[in-house]
């Protein structure tokens, strides 16, 4: 399902944070949101998601009225924030499960597949062990991946990520991705994320937006918006990148001195 946005504006208290953005993704894709901290990214991901009110256009699937009704924006859109709320005394499998309730009528009760999607993916995310441990009694980068879990349940055509793996181990953060890409695959689903690793960002998204003070510099390619001038101008890093043949485009950062 594609996701196309047109001229966006955010205030928060009153303070303008993100001003004209434009960009889109087509079903199927993954747009990859990069940018310093504070750039508006987080702020933007928020709008497509219709947690913050904006100004500007949003199209989901070619429908501007998805946000008109919260159970169908939940149906269509299933988010990981940054900052997730974690009820402590929950279970992991009763806090994944959540991720069913778009579905589910009122009043209704989890079917049998319900429960069989949640430990489906409990177990492709290595949390099947966990399944009955209260949130306040796992480690963070395994609440994380019981965040993404709850999002990967809802079976949205958009997934929508910000910063999915902060907090997680090298091996973590490679698995929640490559899972993400997998699952893009087999299902479909379009893919929009803010990611703070320009390395990761080129390896899995397939184009990228560079945001810096709440606008766009760039849209494109990966390798058209990955360029040491860019990364130097608007992260203020010293950078080189190298065109690896087998993991694509790296960037590694360079002492100045």
């Amino acid at each position: 399902m594609s996701v196309v946005v047109r001229d966006l504006s955010v205030k928060l208290g009153g303070v303008s944070v993100v001003e004209g953005v434009s960009t889109s993704v087509a079903s199927g894709g993954w747009l990859g949101l990069i940018g310093p901290n504070g750039a508006g990214k987080s702020t933007v991901l928020r709008a497509i998601v219709g947690t913050v009110d904006y100004e500007g256009t949003i199209e989901i699937g070619g429908s501007t009225t998805v946000h008109d009704d919260r159970r169908r924006s939940a149906r269509m859109i299933a988010y990981v924030p940054q900052r997730p709320e974690l009820p402590p005394m929950m279970s992991v499998r009763d806090y994944v499960l959540l991720g069913r309730t778009p579905h589910l009528p009122m009043f209704a009760n989890e079917t049998q597949h319900d429960l069989s999607l949640v430990d489906a993916v409990l177990e492709r995310l290595e949390l099947s062990h966990l399944r009955s441990r209260v949130l306040s009694e796992i480690s963070g980068g395994e609440a994380q991946r019981a965040v993404l879990g709850r999002a990967l349940v809802q079976e949205s055509p958009i997934l929508v990520l910000d910063e999915p793996t902060t907090g997680l181990d090298l091996g973590h953060q490679e698995q929640v991705l490559e899972l993400t890409d997998a699952l893009r695959h087999e299902r479909g689903l379009t893919i929009i994320c803010a990611m703070h690793d320009l390395t990761v960002a080129g390896q899995f998204c397939d184009q990228l937006t560079l945001i810096d003070s709440g606008c766009v510099v760039i849209t494109g390619d990966v390798r058209e918006v990955l360029s040491s001038s860019y990364i130097s101008t608007h992260f203020g890093a010293s950078v080189r990148i190298i065109d690896d043949p087998v993991a694509g485009l790296i960037v590694v950062p360079q002492r100045r001195n």
